[in-house]
């Protein structure tokens, strides 16, 4: 071969590498791409049914053979058909007040005496009347003594109030604070509705004097929640970005509302400027001791270190959702992974469905989830070794990320207490999602701390069944008249515990 063309050899060998390279980034480009479609225009749902499964191991466009199990399955919970539901009567609820109107024939009307009553024809509609402001007027009567000319006149005092000298009730204060972090009103629409609907002008700035108001007073509620929160030594946390006002050049800035909840118990809002790690000194109690359960975020791993009285637990959630993602580009692999996680959620079900202990679940999971979490961390290790995927690829990520957090994922096995996800800490941030959608940002800084003080009161009653309307009415109608020492009487706890106890 001339010196001439081995130059040229060389070259095209060289020019294939780079079309390799090439090619290998616009599959990588094109995967990010799909990805990001699918999450702002396809389903948010995670869930697959098992014809959905079979399609995905019946996938042609995935080279080689899909791993086979090496080991037994779990077997699947049989589905019990529940008995038919009686069919009710009635389809309104019969704790309604009734409003009656009888409509009587003209032909009765016009005469009366000619007519007998036999019966009655009786139909139901369900009616509604929208909420009304009213004007509650106290009246103190002043009195004096009628054998005493000169005697100082007595008047009973006022009731304690949440602000001496200010319209707002209780009621009213409730209304605002609900309609703004339960039913997601911003405060302008508020004010519009108030004024268009019953002429009552509240301005916007009132409005939210209130809210600061209102967390200024259920701060002491907030801080023993807090307390009970991680007194329990087992605590999920997650946090979610929400904007806020930059003062002075009317701008937005990204904050985080850290989200700190207890399984079966309260969840707890705090709020800082930042996701750095430093913000979990801040949040984690110093004598705190037991086990955060997390996603794989590195300022978890950056606060745990060094503190020995702490354990990370790992998110199976987490973990699954990113195999999901990767499912269009390995349908056979990610199909087979999404099956496993199927089981370990299938074992997780049965023991809900059987209000199982801490000790139950244990066992249970020691002998049907622990076989199946070893078969997929082989499997995943054989991906590994052999270079079966990408790094930079969906499914190259989801094996690192699963290898790396695997110890941690492993944690629930050990402990019955433990949940397999942080799904129930997620499910509480949900309702700030649908919040920021419609205020965007919840002002200053300093208005960050007011907001998760009131989403820590809202989502704590909605764990527990509480109409929250009714629970902060009666809070801000007691309050002024408590001490810090009967605080713990009115949280959300005690109050369901009271509920309970009327009920029965």
């Amino acid at each position: 071969m001339s010196p001439r063309e081995a130059e040229l050899t060389k070259q095209l060998e060289e020019k294939e590498q780079q079309l390799a390279q090439a090619n290998r980034k616009i599959e990588l480009l094109q995967q990010k791409i799909d990805l990001l479609v699918r999450r702002i225009f396809g389903s948010k749902g995670e869930k697959l049914d098992s014809a959905q499964l079979l399609l995905l191991l019946q996938g042609l466009d995935e080279p080689g053979k899909a791993p086979e199990p090496v080991a037994a399955e779990a077997p699947r919970r049989s589905k019990v058909q529940s008995p038919p539901r009686e069919r009710s009567r009635s389809r309104l609820p019969e704790h309604l007040p009734v409003i009656e109107e009888v409509i009587e024939p003209e032909a009765v009307k016009a005469a009366p005496e000619e007519w007998r009553r036999i019966g009655q024809e009786v139909s139901e509609k369900l009616d509604y009347e929208p909420a009304r402001f009213l004007r509650r007027r106290i009246v103190r009567p002043k009195y004096v003594q009628r054998a005493t000319i000169d005697a100082v006149p007595v008047v009973a005092p006022l009731p304690p109030s949440l602000l001496e000298g200010s319209m707002v009730s209780a009621g009213l204060l409730a209304q605002v604070v609900v309609s703004k972090y339960c039913d997601h009103l911003p405060l302008y629409r508020q004010q519009s509705i108030y004024w268009t609907r019953y002429q009552v002008w509240l301005p916007r700035q009132t409005l939210a004097e209130w809210v600061g108001l209102a967390a200024d007073w259920l701060q002491p509620i907030y801080n023993e929640i807090n307390k009970e929160v991680f007194a329990r030594g087992y605590v999920q946390v997650d946090e979610t970005p929400i904007r806020y006002l930059a003062p002075g050049n009317g701008q937005t800035k990204l904050g985080y509302l850290w989200t700190c909840g207890a399984p079966r118990g309260d969840v707890v809002f705090h709020w800082q400027t930042s996701r750095a790690a430093y913000c979990l000194e801040k949040i984690i109690p110093v004598n705190f001791s037991g086990t955060l359960q997390c996603d794989g975020y590195e300022a978890y791993d950056c606060f745990a270190k060094g503190r020995n009285n702490i354990v990370l637990a790992g998110c199976m959630a987490h973990v699954r959702r990113k195999f999901f993602d990767a499912r269009d580009q390995t349908p056979r692999v990610a199909g087979w992974l999404l099956g496993q996680f199927g089981q370990l959620y299938e074992v997780e079900a049965q023991l809900r469905q059987a209000r199982a202990g801490p000790k139950l679940r244990q066992a249970t999971r020691a002998s049907a989830s622990a076989p199946v979490l070893r078969r997929v961390n082989r499997v995943l290790i054989q991906f590994k070794r052999k270079n079966r995927f990408l790094p930079a690829s969906l499914m190259g990520k989801a094996i690192d990320y699963a290898l790396s957090e695997w110890a941690s994922l492993q944690l629930f096995l050990e402990d019955g207490r433990l949940e397999i996800d942080n799904n129930l800490v997620e499910n509480a941030i949900r309702p700030t999602a649908l919040g920021k959608k419609n205020w965007l940002f919840i002002g200053e800084a300093t208005a960050g701390q007011r907001s998760a003080i009131i989403y820590t009161i809202i989502e704590s009653c909605r764990r527990r069944g509480i109409d929250p309307f009714a629970y902060l009415r009666e809070v801000f109608t007691r309050l002024p008249t408590m001490t810090n020492w009967q605080v713990k009487d009115i949280t959300p706890e005690a109050w369901a515990k009271k509920d309970q106890r009327r009920a029965a």
